[in-house]
This record gives C-alpha cells, structure tokens and sequence, in this order.
C-alpha cells in the first residue's frame, strides 16, 4: 500500500533523513525531514494550467508550526494556533526567497508549498528542515523543478565554525548564518553576528556551502529512488508584431531616460514612453493583449537599463558604480518622544521613534522553544504614501515584518541587556518615502534614535544595500541601489554593521548564484559605503546623549532574595501600597533585584527608601535612631528599629544599674535610641540602649510608669519572616 522511499546522511555530526511515500499522497509532492527528534512535513502542489496570462509567478509558501509538536497546548482562549507568528512568517520568506528564482523562466502555473513542524526536539531548529524539504518535495514532484536547493546554519563559537548548530551552540555563539544554495552556487543569506569581520563571514559562507552540496545530493537520490516524470512548461509567446513595434517605438528613446535623477522622473518618463508605444499599436486587432504590450515592454526596459550600466558603468540616475545618494542625518526631531531622528538617504527616508520602558513592557512570546522575552522590539511600517500610492492600511505583512526583523538584528548588538541598563527598548521606523532600501535607511535611522534617547550602544551602526547587474561575460557592483536598480538587477545585498564588524546581513538573487569575486567585491562595497554612513552619522551624534528628561529613570536595588515575600506581602498587599502611595513602578526578580522606575527623582527616592525600609536587616554595632518601642514584658521592652523588624532590649541594656522593670523607663510608643548587640542564626536581635545613649534612659516620673505584666503569646519576630507573602504577580506599576 505505501511505497515509502527514504534516504540520509550524517552531515555536521547529525542524521538528516528525508522520506517521501508515507503521508500526503494526493499532494504533487511531500517528504519528511528529520534530525534528532524534530521533524517538518512539506508538502507542494500546482494549480491548474490556466490560459490567463500573467506578469509574475504565483508562487506561495506557508510554514506553520504546531504546538503539538513539543508536547504543548497553544494558550489564549481558543486554544488552537491561529494567524501566523512572526517566527513562521520570517521562515516562510527564508523558504520563498531562495526558491523562486530557480523555476523555469516562463513558468506561470500557481505553485503552493506548505510546511508545518510535526515534532521539535528542543535543540535542532526547523527552519533548515523545511527548507531543504521544500526543494525535495518540488523535485520528486512533477512540477518543472529541478536544480536541487539545499540550506544549511552556521554558527560560530569561540571562533569554531559549526554546522546546523543547536539552539543552545546558537545562544552561546557569536553568529547565526542561513545559507541557501545548489551544488554549484550560493543563491541566498541571511545573518546575524556579533561584529565578525567581513572576512570571517565569507570563510563562514564558504564553510556552509560545503554542507549543502551533501544534501543536495541527498535530494537528488531521493529524485532518483521516487521522482514523477515532470511536465513541460508552457512558455509564453508573444506575438512577434507587438515585440516589434514596442523595439521600434521605444528602443532609441530609452537613452534619454539616463541621467533622470528621481524617481518621479524615471515613472514619468516610462510612462509617457510607454503610453506612445500604446498609441501606435493596434488594440482592436484579433487576440489583442494589453499584457502583451506590458511584457514586451517590460523586457525593453530591462535589456536597455542593464546594457547602459555594463557598458558605462554609470547608473541610470547618472551615479557612479560607488556613488551614495546625498544623505541627511537629523536627530532629535519630536519634542516629548524619548528619542528620535530622520535619516534621509535620496529620496529614501526613515522617521525612527524610540521609547524607554521597564521589564514590565517587555514582550512575551509562547515559542516551541518556551516562553521567551524580548527586551528589544523594532517595528517597521512601509504606508503607501512613502512610494506616492493610495492603498488602504491592512497592518504589517510579510515585507515589513522581514524588513523589521532584518534591522532588528543589525541593532540589537550593539545594545547593552544588564543593570547598567535594564530597559526594555521598542523602535518604531516609519518609512516616510522610499526609493532603495528602507530597512537599511532603518538601521541608520534607529542608531540616530538609540543615541538621542541616551542608550548607551557599544557602537554606531549603519547599513547600505549592494546591487549587481550581469550578463554571461560582464558583472558590475553598485552601492546604494535605487528602486530602479533593485527591480531590473540580480541581486539585493544588504550589510549593516559597526566599524569593528558586521551585525547583519541578507543576500536575494534573481539568478541562479554568484561567484566568489562578485561575493568579494559586495562584501567590499558594502564595508567602504557603511564607513561613509558611519562618518556622517557621528558627525550629527558623535556618542549617546543624556537619557531623555522624559523616560523613566530606573534604579536597581539588589535585596537578600529570602526577603522578596517581605516585600510583596501577603497577596502582593505591601508593594502594591508602595507603589499607590509613590507612584513609582517596581519590577521584581527571583534573584533579588528589584527595579524603581519613575520620571521624578523624588517618587524614586520614595519608593527606594520604602523599599530598603521593608528589607533591610538589622546590622550588628549599628545605632538606629527613632526606634519604637512596641512591647513591653518583664524582661525587656520590643523595639521595632526598621519597618515590620523588632529586636528585644533587655532590662539589663535599659539604663546603668538594676532596673526592676522597663514600664519604669519606657512607655509604649515611645521612640528611643538603640545599638545592635547582635543577631543570632534564628534571626533575633539584641538592643543595647545604654550602648547607644551613655548612661542609658532616666528613670520616669512615679505617675508616668506602667505596669508590666507577663504575657504568654510569643513576641513578634518581624512580619517579613513570619509571612512571606505570595510570590506573583512580580511586576507592580
């Protein structure tokens, strides 16, 4: 009944197996692949031929991660997963990018991959998995597919490369590197690090490769053992009228596009050239197209923008290979916001927002991995008036969610996560228009920001995007791509870093790989392009300022963690009267660091004094004024020298001489000075008044003394110790 096929191979140190013929066998394609115990499931299929025309390939990729998978129920009230997290969007972009442009030219048929995540292990991460799952899965299928696409991870340990490393090698690790590519060529990557040189980077890509060249194979076994006959592709013909006379209306016109600096200029004249083309066609004709006019046009434009930049090496807007548009750094702008800035770069402009909060704001993910924290946020928004559209606002997609998450890891770096600075930090880039890269505009802009709200970053950081057009026997780099570049050229390199290294960076290619030397020189222009940003930047902030009047200033208190129940109280009781009766907003840890965040010094000083009040321990040889004298009993009066802590004075530490009873020197209520003698293991205290006051206290007036009488209830030993209170509900406002 199952004709199961399977294949694998120890790569790294680790089994990676692929098997197909056990599940979904209606679908055109579907495989399994695993390593340790965590497994993805992909599955693809082909639409129906249509005989609609089309400018684009359809293509759609779905990851989907299942709670099941590492033994949990999803939360909220539903309890099932429901729109994609960030995590799955980003993964199905990692899926999408690279595969794209290895169909078939031509091939327009609606093509859907769907992966989902059926077990997780915990330490083998299953962005991989799917990856290379979906490749084996188009490839044993009958869709016209068939260069096998692998994808390997790198990372990097105390200068170690390791492969496919596991996410606890990843925490530890100063890099995290996503390589996709076929036998022959890198075709895709995506990176975060730790300021590794651009060297180390491509020693690191170079490492990877290797990798996916044994699991390319692995795939091509698998095609072997259980692949479907594919199906021919259906090219689409032009009528060779139409291509005719859109070559010879436009062809010689295109020259006076070059040199037409804005964006609007460029539309504007692609728009009119166009517009003439279509008025000399003939549009009532049998089998018109208007799509038709489009493609061949389009093509035009295409071969004539790329032949001018490989024959001139200038660009369309008149820039040389190396040339950066005019950038404009300003911070500062908006008068109440913790901190802000726009960076302008052409006619490519970022308005960056940061904001200051406390532990209490940070974010809180339900992941496979476990409940995570995110101390740092950046979110990106690209609004249809930043690229002169009018589109109604649907909230982030997949392109901004990337782009957010691409500039987050160029920053977070840099950003220091311990008690010299313990604030949660949301970044907000609004994209005010764009023509180039606006997440590289965000990198710049966000460390504009960071500086202007005072976070002390380790260092500057700045990013720019490298271009390449090519032809079989000619190649050129070009720094800082504009939209025209980015949309007729082959590649979309984007590096953002620091002076010492590089933070981050993303490779997209519409062609099948690059070389080496292109890789090399990339990497060249990206790091001489990110230096000038990096001039420009610290001439406008040369290091973080002052933090902003308006963010919260925090202190951090460290306590004895045993005192923490002390602080809360029974059911939260004592905190939450500290944090109504000052106003401050207290984060507490299981460690015993306990953070005062307010805007005024005088509500922090409050709320840290109350704090130290409630926890603090007697010290031995301390004299503490103001004590208050809460019991008496035969045998020495209670005292409580701090909040909710009462030590015993004895009658013999009352006053020089005997002293018959302590009603005879001290009344309930009263304040007096005393000294601790000492603080035995059980945690009693002994008082001393007479080693605080010489002489000790004279004796009171005959009317004015109080009998004392025994008592049989215990004394008290301190409300702190006798209940320690409930310990949620951590995070007090």
């Amino acid at each position: 009944m199952f004709n199961i096929s399977r294949v694998g191979s120890n790569i790294g140190g680790k089994d990676i197996i692929i098997e197909t013929g056990h599940m979904a066998r209606q679908a055109h394609g579907a495989v399994t692949v695993q390593c340790g115990g965590t497994v993805v499931f992909v599955a693809v299929v082909a639409g129906a031929e249509s005989d609609q025309i089309r400018d684009f390939f359809p293509l759609t990729v779905d990851y989907r991660e299942r709670t099941y998978a590492a033994g949990k129920i999803p939360g909220g009230y539903f309890k099932r997963e429901s729109k994609p997290t960030e995590k799955e969007t980003l993964t199905s972009r990692l899926i999408d990018r690279p595969i794209r442009p290895l169909f078939p030219e031509g091939y327009q048929t609606e093509v859907q991959i769907s992966a989902i995540t059926l077990s997780f292990d915990g330490e083998n991460p299953t962005e991989i998995l799917a990856m290379i799952g979906a490749s084996t899965a188009l490839l044993i299928s009958d869709i016209p597919y068939t260069v096998p696409l692998s994808a390997v991870r790198v990372g990097m340990i105390d200068g170690k490369l390791i492969i496919n490393p596991t996410q606890q090698e990843l925490d530890k690790g100063d890099l995290d590197l996503v390589i996709a590519g076929t036998p022959e060529k890198v075709v895709m990557i995506e990176a975060g690090s730790k300021e590794i040189s651009e060297e180390k980077m491509f020693e690191a890509i170079k490492f990877g490769h290797e990798a996916i060249k044994q699991t390319a194979q692995l795939q091509l076994e698998l095609m072997k053992k259980a692949g479907k006959p594919k199906k021919a592709v259906k090219t689409l013909d032009i009528p060779a009228e139409i291509t005719q006379k859109v070559n010879e209306v436009a062809a010689d016109e295109f020259q006076k596009a070059f040199g037409l600096k804005t964006k609007e200029e460029q539309e504007g004249f692609f728009k009119q050239l166009y517009e003439k083309v279509m008025a000399q066609i003939d549009t009532k004709a049998e089998g018109f197209n208007e799509i038709y006019v489009k493609i061949a046009f389009s093509r035009l434009e295409h071969q004539k923008v790329r032949e001018y930049m490989l024959a001139t090496g200038k660009r369309a807007d008149g820039r040389g290979e190396r040339d950066i548009r005019q950038i404009k750094c300003e911070a500062g702008m908006l008068p109440r916001t913790h901190g802000s800035s726009l960076f302008t770069r052409g006619q490519t402009q970022s308005l960056s927002v940061v904001t200051l909060g406390t532990g209490d704001d940070e974010q809180r993910i339900d992941a496979l991995e476990g409940e995570q924290t995110r101390r740092f946020m950046l979110h990106y928004n690209f609004p249809s008036y930043s690229v002169g559209e009018c589109k109604p606002n649907r909230g982030p997609g997949r392109r901004e969610i990337g782009h957010g998450a691409l500039a987050a890891r160029a920053l977070e770096p840099v950003i220091p996560f311990d008690e010299s600075f313990p604030y949660t930090v949301r970044l907000v880039s609004e994209i005010m228009e764009s023509n180039g890269s606006s997440s590289m505009a965000t990198v710049c802009g966000g460390t504009l920001a960071l500086m202007d709200a005072g976070v002390p970053i380790k260092a500057p950081v700045a990013g720019i995007a490298i271009g390449l057009v090519t032809d079989k026997n000619r190649w050129k780099v070009l720094t800082d791509i504009a939209g025209i570049e980015d949309h007729l050229g082959d590649m979309d390199f984007k590096a953002a870093g620091t002076r010492k290294g590089l933070t981050a960076l993303q490779m997209d290619l519409k062609i099948d790989g690059i070389t080496d030397e292109i890789l090399k020189e990339a990497f060249d222009h990206a790091k001489q392009g990110r230096f000038k940003i990096l001039d420009m930047i610290q001439a406008t902030i040369s290091a973080p300022k002052e933090l902003s009047m308006f963010a919260p200033r925090i202190t951090t208190l460290r306590i004895n963690p045993e005192k923490i129940g002390a602080l809360i109280g029974p059911g939260g009781k004592n905190i939450r009267k500290i944090v109504e009766e000052t106003g401050a907003k207290i984060d507490i840890e299981d460690d015993g660091r306990v953070f005062v965040a307010a805007v005024d010094g005088a509500v922090s000083a409050a709320a840290i004094a109350r704090i130290q009040g409630c926890t603090a321990e007697a010290e031995v040889g301390k004299i503490y004024e103001n004590a208050t004298v809460q019991k008496l009993m035969p045998f020495g009066a209670f005292c409580e020298i701090l909040p909710d802590l009462d030590g015993l004075c004895h009658v013999s530490e009352i006053a020089d001489g005997f002293v018959k009873s302590p009603g005879d020197y001290m009344r309930v209520g009263d304040k007096v000075t005393v000294k601790v003698l000492s603080v035995d293991e059980r945690g009693k205290i002994s008082l001393s008044i007479k080693a605080a006051v010489p002489g000790g206290l004279p004796i009171l007036p005959e009317d004015q003394r109080v009998v004392v009488e025994a008592d049989d209830r215990p004394p008290r030993r301190g409300g702190r110790d006798r209940d320690r209170g409930g310990r949620g509900g951590r995070d007090h406002r």
